[in-house]
């Protein structure tokens, strides 16, 4: 895969070890996140945590960080990113964390290099509001949540 760009990475004290964000397949769309926890997290069923990951971004103007689950941990686990997808805003500097919750029925326990999410770095537009007295028309209109159906029509 052609790299399109570079972005600034710093490891911090808590990820001295740790992997930098990886690609596992030539074709991936997401880089791998691991854990940088200093001692195991059991999440309990229904809890949630942020994880650390032990290391900041500087994202490029104009881009953003979307941090999504690893489907293997949801369908085995019932773990998933809370908020998914988190956003890592251009701007931000901080460390990347990422919130984690199990909705499965066992404990999960979080070890220091487990792969826990994923993150997926895309280009973002900006926007001006233009502030009108009405809206164009659509076949849709004003219908809501599930106005269009659950089966397909033919």
């Amino acid at each position: 895969m052609p790299v399109v760009s570079s972005v600034s990475i710093k490891r911090l004290p808590n990820g001295h070890d740790m992997p930098l964000p990886a690609y596992q397949t030539e074709h991936s769309a997401g880089l791998d996140l691991s854990a940088a926890v200093e001692t195991e997290v059991i999440l309990a069923p229904g809890a949630h945590a942020i994880i650390p990951t032990g290391f900041a971004i500087a994202l490029p103007p104009g881009f953003e960080g979307q941090v999504r689950p690893r489907s293997g941990l949801a369908a085995k686990n019932g773990v998933t990113v809370l908020n998914a997808p988190g956003t890592i805003d251009a701007d931000y500097r901080g460390e990347v964390g990422v919130i984690l919750i199990n909705h499965g029925k066992q404990p999960f326990t979080i070890t220091r290099g487990l792969r826990i999410a994923q993150l997926v770095v895309a280009p973002v537009r900006t926007i001006m509001w233009e502030e009108k007295d009405n809206l164009e028309d659509t076949a849709r209109g004003a219908g809501g949540f599930g106005s269009t159906g659950v089966t397909h029509k033919n």
